[in-house]
């Protein structure tokens, strides 16, 4: 049979189709688009990827490794950048946090107080309050920029939004808080002419406002660690079993610290207790969030939320050892109530940076993540082994529980 005419190209050339008549070489050089199959492990091959450490001499050889040709993998983000957007909060919110914490804790103990008879302790615990509740408001109203953005979240009423159910909660305190120290104005007034029948209402006015004021107060302490919980933030959605009693103890332990602050020591008896408990409530939960969710609570430990929580720790445990040891001392009763007062406020600055820090590092996003589903993968196939298949309808039932 006659040869196969060779095609021609542009200006004689011949053509250029890959010969097939010799085989390619692993690691020789070849055409572009000319690479058969085997090639490219080849090539993989003398770049040393699949190749043992120590190979038949220095080490052990594994044989039948289908994975031995796949560097190990590392994370990374796309370009470095962050997964998720920092939080729009400013550090107002972290104040809006130690300030209705201290408003609902005053009002707690100003109530327990009221109930004693502790006249002194309880002015200063519901003034404190007022102070702490305006303050509150102001740092609220300073974070969204403008005063008809509170107003207009008044305007509606979702159950669901832990923001709105907040607002609503911090309105209805608000008045009571401010009702309960205004009637500690009354004694002041003149005992005749106009001002009398305001002073014959305003005590018991004053201690129905106040008893109200102190139902409202716990959840005034708690709704913002279900808003932190309830938002994408590692550091602050994954310690959601934690946070509340995080926040009702560093409010109860800064009400105690205002009371042992401002009131007489024979009237403090209250405050002293309380700031045992909520030091105790406080530091077992902090614990229990710096340590207990181990690669989303690393924030919690590392630059300024670290540092700013090992303060608030060591000051929380000297204010409670204060209120225990200051029974017979103003001096040191006093100085155990600021303790807890800055030990609060620093607790509550720390969880807001914590949670910031942990938003820039796409790591506590995307390894949590990752861990769940190897999680749920490995428990939906021990669910559908194949030796549970034949298994009774009560063991199958076991098994997915």
């Amino acid at each position: 049979m006659s040869e196969q005419p060779q095609l021609k190209g542009f200006q004689g050339h011949e053509d250029p189709r890959p010969s097939q008549a010799t085989p390619h070489q692993p690691g020789s050089a070849h055409e572009p688009g000319t690479d058969p199959v085997g090639g490219q492990a080849a090539r993989m091959w003398n770049a040393g990827m699949g190749r043992r450490s120590g190979g038949a001499k220095g080490g052990k050889r594994r044989r039948g490794d289908v994975n031995a040709v796949v560097p190990d993998a590392e994370f990374r983000s796309y370009y470095g950048r962050a997964v998720l957007k920092p939080p729009v909060w400013t550090h107002e919110i972290a104040y809006y946090l130690f300030t209705g914490g201290l408003a609902a804790g005053s009002s707690m103990l100003g109530a327990v107080a009221a109930l004693r008879g502790d006249v002194a302790a309880r002015r200063g615990l519901r003034l404190t309050a007022l102070g702490a509740v305006g303050a509150s408001a102001y740092f609220l109203i300073a974070d969204l920029g403008r005063p008809e953005r509170f107003y207009n979240m008044l305007r509606v009423a979702k159950p669901t939004s832990p923001m709105s159910v907040g607002t609503w909660i911090l309105s209805a305190y608000g008045p009571l808080a401010g009702a309960a120290a205004v009637s500690e104005v009354a004694p002041l007034l003149p005992r005749r002419g106009v001002f009398r029948p305001v002073r014959w209402v305003a005590g018991p006015a004053g201690a129905v406002a106040g008893a109200g004021a102190a139902l409202t107060a716990p959840l005034l302490a708690t709704y913002t660690a279900v808003l932190f919980a309830d938002t994408a933030v590692p550091s602050w959605h994954e310690p959601y079993r934690e946070l509340p009693f995080l926040f009702a103890g560093s409010a109860l332990a800064s009400g105690a610290g205002a009371g042992m602050l401002l009131a007489p020591l024979a009237q403090a008896g209250t405050a002293r207790s309380a700031a045992v408990i909520g030091a105790g409530v406080e530091l077992a939960a902090g614990h229990r969030v710096e340590n207990g969710h181990g690669l989303v609570s690393e924030p919690f430990h590392q630059g300024r939320p670290g540092r700013f929580l090992k303060a608030a720790r060591a000051l929380t445990v000297a204010g409670a050892a204060g209120a225990l040891l200051g029974r017979r001392s103003r001096l040191l009763s006093a100085a155990a109530g600021a303790s807890l007062l800055v030990g609060s406020l620093l607790t509550r600055v720390a969880v807001f940076e914590a949670g910031v820090a942990s938003t820039k590092d796409p790591k506590y996003v995307v390894v949590p993540q990752r861990e769940r589903l190897r999680d749920r993968g490995a428990l939906a196939h021990e669910e559908h082994r194949p030796e549970d298949e034949g298994a009774q309808p009560e063991r199958a039932q076991e098994i997915r529980t």
